[in-house]
């Protein structure tokens, strides 16, 4: 499932934001058994976009809730998020 759920985040995040790189860590095996995650996986998600050029770190994060929709209420307990620019990133 821990895959599964990769590749749902890697693909809303692709089709969102055409990403210049796109870097996602399952960092799941580190919070087995916290009860309050109900089974679903923390994330943290590195991503470079035009998309967020002009943006608070605010407007940027709320982006990346809004691409994956749904996925955060049911597959997603915890996401770090890491939204820059191709030029903030070096790019």
């Amino acid at each position: 499932m821990t895959a599964e759920r990769t590749t749902l985040i890697r693909e809303r995040l692709q089709a969102a934001f055409s990403p210049q790189a796109l870097e996602i860590i399952d960092e799941s095996a580190r919070h087995a058994g916290h009860a309050s995650a109900g089974g679903a996986g923390h994330f943290v998600v590195e991503i470079v976009s035009d998309a967020f050029r002009d943006k608070t770190a605010i407007q940027r994060h709320r982006l990346v809730y809004e691409a994956l929709g749904d996925v955060m209420h049911s597959e997603i307990h915890a996401l770090s998020i890491k939204a820059s620019t191709p030029a903030e990133a070096g790019l």
